[in-house]
């Protein structure tokens, strides 16, 4: 398919431009340029989610963020990431996921019967999930996402032949799971809460006790003691990461495979994978509507930034408040975090949308259709790149050494690195040397890989 101008083209940068550019890959598989904008803006996004735990300590980062640095200008860094940013790449990338399902399944159905569909389909996402053990097991990345997106692709191809209205229905009511599971909790720990005060009220009067006040003083005391095991491990456990990521590369690597067990062990990839599939859904269904891919009006795109913002914006300003607290206090934030998540993610893909119907805009945008056409080789070059260089314990040797402040600094310095790479590869090559493998892989052959190469050959 010929290039249009637009975005990626030669001229021009208005939304019809932007929304129709096509490129094909030496496998035949379509690119649609909003969509690798989109994809770009995503991966380049990610690392400002995994590089504290890169440089610090992946423990920490759950558990006391303090512990990463907490100056002033941590804080505001600090902030800002979590309002803006926090779990909307993550959620970027899942939908684009659900686009690529519906794209590439839909071109599987126009060569082959349902059941070639299946294996080819499933075929893609097994040798994903071996990429991604790979970058856990051999590039030591125990946050990898390509294993757990590679499932939920399987879990989500299930539903594909959905209409749109019905994958966003399934895919929003999965995601209302976090919102019932949380809710339910946060209730519990409220009722709770407001027990031990009614009882340590009547002590204070000097009232008598009953049997049921005591029942409530006795549970207290069992909830304290298990958060200070809790509290305890956690100490532990930093203690224990920040001891072995600053030894040998030996006690580097047992603490990276820990690390993943110990996520594993806890049952948190089975969560994982139902947010990602939820996500997956959703993006399949927005796309089915012409949503993600910007064939919607501007008007559209405005309404979907502002209703976006306007639903995660003050969710977001309460879980960072909340995570700030640093009391034991319930925290509803716990139940309506998945429903900010999707909100800021809807504004941010409003925006992105709204700003490529303008040239300016377009012309702002362009460089990230190179990212996302490189953008599984750019999420594995962020992992070598502070892994393997600035971080372990041999190289550069920086863990442990860098505030909120200096690790956000470092993945936009990082970033702007690999969004030039990319651009400049794309100028003479067809493809990035990790899709590259990928795809070849699922083809059997080597596909060509520079520009103006036979895709035959």
């Amino acid at each position: 398919m010929a290039r249009r101008p637009g975005v990626g083209g030669t001229s021009g940068g208005s939304m019809a431009d932007v929304a129709t550019f096509t490129a094909v890959e030496p496998d035949g598989a379509p690119r649609i340029a909003v969509l690798d904008i989109l994809r770009g803006i995503a991966i380049l996004g990610i690392l400002f989610m995994n590089i504290n735990d890169m440089g610090q300590s992946l423990a920490a980062s759950f558990d006391d963020i303090r512990h990463l640095g907490w100056s002033a200008i941590d804080q505001v860094v600090w902030w800002l990431r979590e309002v803006l940013a926090m779990g909307t790449a993550r959620a970027l990338l899942e939908m684009l996921f659900g686009a690529g399902m519906v794209i590439l399944t839909d071109r599987f159905a126009t060569q082959a019967e349902e059941s070639v569909v299946l294996r080819r389909y499933f075929a893609r996402n097994i040798v994903l999930l071996v990429f991604g053990l790979v970058h856990v097991f051999v590039l030591l990345w125990p946050g990898d996402i390509l294993h757990t997106y590679a499932i939920a692709a399987m879990v989500a191809f299930l539903f594909r032949q959905l209409r749109a209205r019905a994958l966003l229905f399934l895919g929003s009511s999965m995601a209302v799971f976090f919102l019932i599971g949380g809710g339910l909790t946060y209730s519990a720990n409220v009722s709770n809460a407001t027990d031990v005060h009614r009882v340590e009220a009547r002590a204070r009067a000097g009232e008598g006790l009953t049997p049921a006040d005591r029942t409530v003083l006795a549970r207290r005391a069992a909830r304290a003691a298990a958060q200070a095991r809790i509290t305890a491990d956690v100490k532990a456990r930093i203690d224990a990461e920040d001891t072995a990521r600053k030894g040998t590369f030996a006690t580097w690597a047992a603490q990276q495979w820990a690390t993943f067990t110990y996520t594993e062990g806890q049952g948190f990839e089975g969560l994982f994978v139902w947010e990602a599939a939820a996500s997956m859904l959703i993006g399949a269904g927005l796309y089915r509507l012409g949503v993600l891919q910007g064939l919607r009006s501007p008007r559209f795109y405005a309404a979907l930034a502002l209703c976006g913002y306007a639903v995660g914006l003050p969710l977001r300003l309460l879980e960072a408040y909340e995570g700030t607290r640093f009391d034991g206090a319930p925290q509803i934030s716990m139940a309506t975090s998945e429903i900010a998540r999707l909100a800021m993610t809807l504004g941010h893909l409003g925006l992105v949308n709204l700003l490529v119907t303008t040239a300016l805009g377009a012309r702002l945008l362009r460089p990230f259709v190179a990212a996302g056409r490189t953008a599984l080789t750019i999420y594995i070059a962020q992992t070598l790149i502070c892994l393997w260089v600035l971080y372990p314990p041999f190289m550069l040797g920086l863990y442990g050494t860098m505030s909120w402040t200096g690790l956000m600094l470092t993945a936009l310095i990082i970033n702007a690195g690999l969004l030039v790479g990319a651009n400049l590869w794309v100028r003479w090559f067809r493809i990035a040397p990790v899709e590259w493998a990928w795809r070849s892989l699922l083809e059997w052959r080597a596909l060509p890989w520079r520009n103006g190469a036979s895709t035959l050959s």
